[in-house]
């Protein structure tokens, strides 16, 4: 790789780490699905890094994460938009029964399992409760 191409090469090497780890963890080859977390939890630990970092105004670091945020990118399945999950979240609400934000723990796994991979818990779990809110 070329030198421009330092914070992918970082990245990749990181991510190859997180793996190897993950492996050993379980004592077996990773599973595609086990693949697709490790990578969700690098990209996770960069975004909020990156918060922290402009919270103490350090744009250099910022910087080198978003790199390496991209990096990762191209090992995750395209995001699912926000229209897509609060349509799900309606037909999920209305096949379980919610009625309230205290079916949430009703909605959630269904979604969760749904998008794995493709949106983050935080997100689905905004959506949800103000549907149910």
């Amino acid at each position: 790789m070329l030198a421009k191409d330092e914070p992918r090469k970082s990245a990749l090497r990181m991510l190859t780490a997180a793996i190897k780890n993950a492996e050993i963890e379980s004592g077996d080859e990773l599973a595609e699905g086990d693949l697709l977390v490790v990578v969700q939890r690098q990209v996770k630990q960069r975004r909020e890094s990156i918060e922290e970092f402009r919270k103490g105004g350090r744009e250099d670091l910022v910087e080198r994460e978003e790199a390496e945020l991209e990096a990762f990118a191209g090992y995750l399945p395209e995001e699912a938009s926000r229209e897509e999950i609060e349509e799900a979240a309606r037909a999920t609400i209305e096949e379980t029964g919610a009625s309230g934000p205290r079916d949430m723990g009703k909605v959630m796994p269904v979604l969760v399992k749904r998008f794995q991979g493709r949106a983050d818990g935080r997100v689905i779990s905004e959506i949800v409760r103000g549907l149910l809110g």
